[in-house]
């Protein structure tokens, strides 16, 4: 009888999303471990809201709208539509009935339990593991921590008159409310401060291998990897350390990652990638239209897998599970 392996990933947003469910289908779900990003998480009209983890989960339970890439399939929006009603009452300064950001009907649920369950007393990884259950997932999704650890995003205000103050806001203020459209100047990672939960810690030290998804790599990986101890653990065990680089072509795939690469003086490619990950991680996949970046990557100290890395069909989802396995030393 053959034992899948026990496989950890680092998670973030729409392709971590996808790459597990590619995963899913090359080993069993119960065998893998997400650690998501939870420095995007925002509270709002009172809800503690998750994206990463939201996204992820409806996606595994394939219930994620495909055209918008993350929300519901089917939502409606009467709740935000109503919320119009009370901008024209709303005093200056408050945030009161906002509408820049986006929750359907159907997504209001996940939040109004989340919210009620962490008043209770509730942690973040408890209530998780109770809403993957809801949605019927044998996947092990955890937060990156129970405590508050937000990404503040330092732009330049000269790009934007409605952004007050030094510059600081939060990160779905840029990424929604602003399109993520502003220059970043800097990051500022709330993870410095918080603590990694015991059940991350684990998975990281105990899985036969650890992914590090297609995902941003300094808003949607760069909070997990400032945790505590996290950095160590990936350098420790470097060689069954694998990344998918989220760049193809020099491109993100979705968000603004390419931007962000530029932005803090890395090459906007797949090699660039390669200088972020070369003390955690000992092998990177890239995208075919990414081939002439191999010596690159390998330059950086990292072996190299170059395959069709866009997701979206079953074939090439399923190869690229098997491949990211095998570059990490296990069978599926």
């Amino acid at each position: 009888m053959t034992i899948s392996p026990k496989i950890t990933v680092l998670c973030g947003g729409v392709g971590a999303a996808r790459f597990l469910r590619a995963l899913s289908t090359v080993i069993p779900p119960r065998q893998i471990t997400a650690i998501v990003n939870t420095g995007d998480d925002t509270v709002l009209h009172g809800l503690h809201i998750s994206p990463d983890l939201d996204t992820i989960t409806y996606t595994l339970a394939n219930a994620i709208d495909p055209d918008r890439g993350w929300g519901l399939i089917d939502e409606s929006w009467r709740a935000l539509d109503a919320l119009q009603r009370y901008g024209q009452v709303r005093p200056a300064g408050s945030s009161a009935a906002s509408t820049w950001f986006g929750l359907g009907d159907q997504d209001l649920a996940t939040h109004f339990y989340r919210t009620a369950r962490l008043q209770e007393g509730a942690s973040l990884t408890d209530v998780t593991s109770e809403i993957a259950s809801a949605w019927g997932l044998d996947f092990r999704l955890l937060p990156m921590a129970n405590d508050p650890a937000p990404t503040k995003v330092v732009v330049d205000t000269n790009d934007d008159p409605g952004v007050a103050g030094d510059g600081q806001i939060s990160f779905q203020e840029y990424f929604v409310r602003h399109r993520h459209s502003i220059p970043v100047r800097e990051l500022r990672l709330g993870a410095s401060f918080a603590q990694p939960t015991r059940e991350a810690i684990e998975a990281l030290t105990t899985a036969d291998a650890v992914v590090i998804a297609p995902s941003n790599p300094f808003v949607s990986i760069g909070p997990i990897r400032a945790l505590p101890h996290v950095d160590q653990i990936l350098a420790k065990r470097r060689t069954t350390v694998v990344a998918i680089s989220p760049l193809v072509g020099g491109d993100a795939v979705k968000g603004p990652a390419a931007d962000m690469m530029e932005r803090f003086g890395f090459q906007s490619n797949s090699a660039g990638i390669a200088e972020i990950y070369r003390n955690v991680c000992g092998h990177l996949i890239i995208d075919s239209k990414d081939t002439s970046l191999a010596s690159e990557v390998e330059l950086a100290g990292m072996t190299t897998t170059v395959t069709n890395t866009m997701m979206g069909d079953a074939q090439v989802d399923a190869n690229l599970a098997r491949l990211t396995l095998a570059a990490a030393g296990v069978a599926s």
